[in-house]
């Protein structure tokens, strides 16, 4: 049985970095829940839910890597800080392509139970993401807010 560490990497390496979709319905279990990432942020429900959800941001973002900047184990639970890159080359994330690229922190809390992701708990900077979309303002280039 893997380890839950060992589980959180493979998920990053090949889910997100190798964009292997099949990984997802070896490492997500059927009754798992990633909370904090559909639509509103709603609750995104097993393998199905969650390739839906990884459909959706590998089309906005094809080149997307996830990169893993510290890992915290404790039990069955593995809180993980990451940094998503990425070009947005495709229509999604709320808006058309713009072509631009994309650096967004986040922070995941994973539960892996007999090897499968059970639960997941996920926080992004979507405000800085916008920002570097060109959605809202950033302090950079809005002239009121750099006075």
């Amino acid at each position: 049985m893997a380890d839950p560490k060992s589980v959180v990497q493979r998920w990053f390496d090949e889910v997100w970095n190798k964009g292997r979709e099949a990984s997802i319905d070896e490492m997500f279990a059927a009754e798992g829940v990633a909370h904090g990432l559909g639509q509103g942020e709603a609750d995104v429900r097993g393998p199905d839910g969650f390739k839906s959800f990884w459909r959706n941001m590998r089309a906005a973002l094809p080149d997307v890597q996830i990169h893993i900047r510290d890992m915290v184990v404790e039990g069955e639970r593995v809180a993980v800080r990451v940094v998503l890159e990425g070009t947005h080359a495709g229509d999604g994330l709320g808006t058309k392509a713009t072509n631009r690229r994309v650096q967004v922190a986040g922070i995941v809390i994973v539960r892996i139970v007999d090897g499968r992701i059970v639960e997941g708990w996920n926080s992004w900077d979507q405000l800085g993401l916008l920002q570097q979309l060109g959605g809202l303002p950033s302090p950079e280039t809005d002239r009121f807010l750099a006075r």
